[in-house]
């Protein structure tokens, strides 16, 4: 290989200078260690920390757009698709986030159109639909436990009433509180 000259040298770097910035070859580290200090920072600052408890399915609620729902649905199961379950989903008004509007949540010059992870598609669909379904669910599940609160209290046939001085001897305590978050 010829060597180069030094005016060579330098209308080669008045060539590069004059293009524009992203259409300029980039400057390579021939240090190994420095080359991987930079892949390494280029990294982390992609995946953040590698903290083992980290949530594969966090969605930040400031990157859902105003007056849509988020939710993971299920999109294979061993790699199998099940086009029913995929047809009962559009029934209910999901459809898939396209990718390129959360581009940070694919890997670095991914062409996927949609965000699929572990078998599971990020999908959307209007607040208003997902609002009213959480709440005839809700109704559904007082409904439940009204109906088991009745069969409790009722006599099998046959038998006398089951009330102590005007009061049933069944009693079915409502409570909740919130899970404790191990650390």
């Amino acid at each position: 290989m010829p060597a180069t000259t030094e005016p060579e040298i330098k209308i080669e770097r008045a060539a590069r200078s004059r293009l524009p910035e992203d259409q300029r070859p980039s400057q390579r580290v021939e240090d190994p260690r420095e080359r991987a200090r930079q892949r390494a920072a280029e990294i982390l600052e992609h995946i953040g920390t590698m903290d083992e408890g980290t949530d594969d399915f966090y969605i930040d609620p400031t990157s859902i757009p105003e007056g849509w729902s988020y939710e993971w649905k299920s999109h294979s199961v061993m790699g199998q698709v099940d086009p029913a379950y995929q047809v009962s989903l559009a029934r209910r008004g999901w459809e898939p986030v396209p990718a390129s509007r959360h581009p940070h949540m694919m890997p670095a010059g991914s062409t996927e159109k949609v965000i699929i992870r572990k078998g599971a598609m990020l999908m959307e669909r209007p607040l208003e639909i997902t609002d009213r379904v959480r709440e005839m669910d809700r109704i559904k599940a007082r409904d439940q436990v009204r109906v088991k609160e009745q069969n409790l209290n009722a006599p099998p046939n046959g038998q006398f009433e089951r009330n102590n001085k005007d009061q049933s001897l069944t009693k079915v305590r409502k409570s909740w509180e919130p899970m404790p978050i191990p650390d």
